[in-house]
């Protein structure tokens, strides 16, 4: 059985090889979730080279490294992530959503420390954070329906 957690890690052009030193670290050492002993989760790629395939009419004007990581530790993801001597580390975003999570996590680093910016919640597990059509206030959407 798999545990998925999608990872998308957003750098200054100055921080490729750190970035490519992390997606080492991630196939061949990373820890496993609840897994002592095994490592090796996955690899990122860069998404924002000459071959990338977003939508529009410009290239885009980042740099974008994405992968889909198998039963990773995100806690030693995110401790690696802030431990890395990163040129500007101030333009590092890391962006995690877990398997069974809605939305990406965003994490960035501020005054040396990696730290969650948003969004924090509401979180799945609260009441009422998913809605279907007809539950939604009659001024919200689907009003008048």
């Amino acid at each position: 059985m798999s545990w998925v957690a999608n990872v998308m890690i957003s750098a200054d052009a100055s921080d490729a090889e750190n970035v490519e030193a992390l997606s080492q670290w991630l196939r061949e050492e990373a820890p496993r979730r609840e897994q002592p002993g095994v490592s090796g989760v996955g690899f990122l790629t860069h998404t924002t080279d000459g071959e990338s395939r977003w939508g529009g009419w410009k290239w885009p004007e980042c740099s974008v490294w994405a992968g889909a990581l198998n039963h990773a530790d995100l806690e030693a993801l995110r401790q690696r992530v802030a431990e890395c001597p990163w040129q500007e580390p101030n333009a590092v975003q890391l962006f995690v959503m877990d398997q069974e999570e809605s939305f990406f996590r965003l994490w960035m680093i501020r005054a040396g420390e990696l730290r969650q910016f948003a969004p924090l919640e509401p979180a799945e597990e609260d009441a009422g954070f998913y809605r279907r059509w007809g539950d939604w206030s009659a001024d919200g959407p689907g009003a008048g329906a």
